[in-house]
């Protein structure tokens, strides 16, 4: 399993206290506009992870990190992207239109930027899949699948490319619901704009699992107050349920790519009513040949 240090400073970070987490509103109020303003969230924080980097780090840096010549050029692009999805969404939205948040992203150098980019694009990836069904307007639902679709050539590209493993984690993707997506992308956001439109999100207490590999058994750990008796694994479209026993849990053989992992109270439902902690990211990645990389 690839990023071991990345996943525990994800798992760190998470336990921290957001400072201004958005006001909330009922789910029944989840409209167009408030799907657009979650959007622009997610690409409020992706804008400025892809400046603040470029900012810090040249082109020295990036290759004497062991990077390819060639990757802070395309991550300039990608930061331009991520640039035009804010515009786009702003535009649309109007004065209803969410303002930037201060974040604080855990980087120390070009190679764990370009890891933890993997990382955020696919999470954003995954929102957007997610986020699908909540579209009712069908111009924005294709301008979602365009946005959606460079995300993927993003994740795609910086896993092949710069870090060296596969593209894809499978034939599909994960869908991750709004609560799912903003526990992942809290860590990182340290306050936000009180004017700033209220959002049917939170985020739910932090779910750490040991380094382990498929087929292995890891410790399980959070700080809910809700007892978790199965942990359920997300890879592409399927929910494998597995059971907790004295605190500990089997990973399911046959991962791959970026998986996330939640815990719940049922063996049989994951939502929001039966969530007690997480999601957390657990990347298995495999060389050309498919054998795991540890």
């Amino acid at each position: 399993m690839r990023y071991s240090l990345l996943t525990i400073v994800l798992v760190s970070l998470s336990v921290q206290q957001v400072v201004a987490i958005p006001p909330l509103v009922k789910r029944q109020q989840i409209d167009d506009a408030t799907v657009l303003n979650f959007a622009l969230t997610l690409e409020h924080l992706e804008n400025a992870f892809y400046q603040g980097a470029l900012a810090k780090f040249d082109q020295k840096a990036f290759v004497a990190a062991g990077l390819p010549k060639y990757a802070r050029g395309r991550f300039s692009q990608v930061a331009e992207h991520e640039k035009a999805h804010v515009k786009f969404l702003s535009d649309a939205l109007g004065n209803k239109a969410t303002q930037p948040c201060t974040y604080d992203f855990p980087y120390t150098d070009p190679k764990s930027f370009a890891a933890l980019s993997q990382v955020l694009e696919g999470v954003g990836t995954s929102a957007y899949t997610g986020a699908a069904q909540l579209i009712s307007n069908k111009d924005y639902l294709t301008a979602a699948a365009s946005v959606l679709a460079t995300e993927a050539r993003h994740a795609s590209w910086v896993a092949s490319a710069v870090n060296g493993f596969a593209g894809w984690s499978g034939p599909f993707d994960v869908p991750l619901d709004l609560n799912q997506v903003y526990t992942l992308a809290a860590p990182f956001i340290t306050s936000c704009p009180s004017s700033n439109p209220a959002l049917p999100v939170k985020a739910f207490p932090s779910l750490t699992l040991s380094k382990s590999a498929p087929g292995s058994r890891s410790s399980v750990a959070h700080k809910a107050e809700a007892t978790a008796t199965h942990i359920v694994f997300f890879t592409g479209l399927d929910k494998i349920f597995v059971p907790i026993t004295d605190g500990e849990v089997e990973v399911p053989k046959g991962l791959s790519g970026q998986v996330y992992a939640l815990a719940t109270s049922s063996g049989t439902e994951a939502n929001d009513s039966t969530t007690v902690a997480g999601p957390t990211i657990l990347s298995f990645e495999h060389d050309s040949n498919n054998n795991l990389i540890s």
